[in-house]
């Protein structure tokens, strides 16, 4: 419990870890790039904005400065009889009309007492007092005048343009009327959204044009602000303090001396306004619109780009922590296969010990093995030299002497195999015989094969040469080998079969068995040290790892073919003369 709670703790922390690194890079660009493309859209929509403003301004310049022109040319191109004339009149603004589509609405001259001497227009106003009209008085002291936007005899919105002449030492005035809606139609041009309006004040802060591009809930507020005022066309309301506000120092930013660009609050939407002055700073270009609608292309970018990285940050977090797991597990794998490696290292030394003392054991026990040779050799003796006549138990006396002798002889011959076996470092090379060495290995681990049920059957070929060899390295191999095949089969019944041979360039031991066999993924593994598929304490992975070892020494060659639910037979070649490794006597 504790290890799997350091795990868990050790895959949190390593997942944190990776996290905070790979968000660290990835906030910094995305905060980077973001700032610097959201600052570059904003200075390009800004631009954009100025440039239209401009171009309308210059627009609105030429209009006035055109029409005033033309007025000033009417006014000292003909002499005053023919300016006086009404028929005159009504042909020039038949051509100024034509010329410009309708923008004269009429032209007059009009004496320096403000009393109208010629008119030619739709109104009747030969004789008309214009004496206390604003216009006059400013006309009169003016050699060329534009008027504000106001309402005269016609009750609609209309301004006048004026120039001064002098005939025969009196002062008059040419004056013409201007359409309004064609005024007003120029502003009306700008390119803007549906949530964007221009319009024209003047100074005092008087409507010059109609705001368009209102959204509806404008349209109501607007609606009616041309009535007729005291000095002109008022604004109120919400307007008038919102252009008190856009009178003061913008808050956003300063783009000359005559054109100013900000943002305010308009019944509760944050406004892009951008002002410029026309006819002579007279008049003030007012362009306003929500700035949600002028950076919507702005805002609609970062949905996706939001979108991108929280896709992107969920997808760190579950990397992260798949990563961190699957390493951990694999750390957790590593450590688990290093406890059972140095519980196999720590096997294979008792095993060691064991074999060390099963040596000594079997050594001290040949000295009373003799001694019961000899005692039994020595009561037959006495038994024959006895006259025991007619008993009747003589004859098991001598069967049992026999039986001592013949078992007793029999320990004597598996120690003296067992000594050979245990003195494992005589590796010296000497000529071997593989069926003599397959007999006395069969002999050896015959008692453990009967109580495995396992049947051992030997095909030896009768003319198999010999081999140079170590004889304990070749025991080793062969015990090591028939060993595993009994440990394969197991509890049920099988057999071992072992066979020699010789293919004419080196003598051949299978040997088979028929246990469960031996997965193919693990196939590749099993001469590797320390690897078992026997459960722990009951291998230590090395018996396979040895004999690969000690067959490649020889210079021979070891195979496994195995498949599962069939059987597994490993294929050794050694060769007839010396290996292509030295013994471990000539190292």
């Amino acid at each position: 419990m504790e290890s799997r709670h350091y795990y868990r703790s050790l895959a949190r922390t390593m997942a944190l870890i990776v996290i905070l690194v790979s968000f660290a890079p990835l906030v910094m660009v995305s905060a980077i790039i973001g700032y610097s493309f959201e600052t570059s859209y904003r200075y390009q929509v800004v631009a954009h904005l100025l440039e239209m403003v401009e171009k309308h301004r210059q627009n609105i310049d030429i209009f006035l400065n055109d029409k005033l022109s033309s007025v000033q040319v009417l006014a000292n191109s003909f002499t005053m009889e023919e300016m006086s004339s009404q028929e005159f009149l009504r042909r020039q603004l038949a051509v100024l009309q034509s010329s410009y589509s309708g923008t004269f609405i009429d032209i007059g001259l009009v004496d320096n007492r403000g009393i109208q001497v010629a008119y030619a227009g739709p109104l009747k106003l030969d004789g008309a007092d214009h004496s206390q009209t604003d216009w006059f008085k400013i006309a009169k002291a003016s050699p060329f005048f534009i008027s504000d936007v106001f309402q005269g005899f016609s009750n609609q919105p209309n301004f006048i343009i004026t120039a001064s002449l002098r005939w025969d030492g009196r002062e008059y005035i040419m004056r013409a009327t201007m359409d309004f809606a064609a005024f007003n139609s120029i502003v009306e041009s700008i390119n803007i959204n549906h949530s964007g309006w221009a319009f024209i004040i003047d100074n005092q802060g008087r409507l010059q044009t109609r705001p368009i591009g209102l959204t509806p809930p404008d349209r109501d507020f607007f609606r009616g602000l041309l009535s007729k005022g005291n000095g002109g066309l008022q604004f109120n309301g919400a307007l008038g303090q919102l252009l008190s506000v856009m009178s003061a120092p913008p808050d956003c930013c300063d783009y000359g001396k005559d054109v100013s660009i900000g943002r305010v609050k308009y019944q509760g939407r944050d406004v892009i306004y951008i002002m410029a002055p026309v006819k002579n700073s007279e008049w003030v270009l007012v362009y306003m619109q929500e700035e949600k609608d002028a950076f919507a292309d702005l805002y609609r970018a970062r949905k996706p780009a939001v979108l991108i990285a929280l896709l992107g940050g969920i997808s760190i977090v579950v990397m992260a922590f798949a990563l961190s797991r699957r390493v951990i597990r694999r750390i957790e794998k590593a450590n688990l296969e290093k406890e059972q490696m140095n519980q196999r290292v720590i096997e294979a030394g008792r095993l060691a010990s064991v074999g060390e003392l099963a040596a000594g054991v079997a050594h001290e026990i040949n000295n009373p093995v003799a001694i019961i040779v000899e005692e039994a050799g020595w009561m037959d003796d006495l038994l024959a030299e006895e006259d025991l006549g007619e008993s009747q138990n003589v004859g098991e006396f001598k069967a049992s002497l026999n039986q001592i002798k013949t078992q007793a002889q029999r320990c004597k011959e598996i120690n003296q195999k067992l000594l050979s076996f245990a003195r494992g470092s005589e590796s010296s090379m000497s000529k071997v015989k593989l069926n003599d060495l397959i007999h006395e290995i069969v002999g050896i681990l015959e008692q453990r094969s009967r109580l495995g049920n396992v049947k051992i059957v030997k095909r030896l070929a009768p003319d198999l040469p010999e081999i140079c060899a170590s004889p304990t390295e070749v025991q080793q191999v062969l015990l090591n080998l028939i060993n595993n095949a009994i440990d394969a089969i197991g509890e049920d019944w099988g057999a071992i079969e072992i066979t020699t041979g010789f293919d004419g360039q080196t003598a051949t031991v299978d040997v088979t068995d028929t246990g469960h066999g031996i997965p193919e993924e693990v196939l590749s593994r099993v001469f590797d040290p320390f690897f078992t598929t026997k459960p722990v304490g009951k291998g230590t992975g090395l018996g396979l790892s040895i004999c690969y070892g000690i067959v490649k020494k020889m210079g021979g060659e070891i195979k496994i073919n195995s498949t599962i639910g069939v059987g597994t037979t490993f294929h050794i070649h050694f060769p007839l003369g010396l290996g292509a490794g030295k013994s471990s006597s000539e190292k």
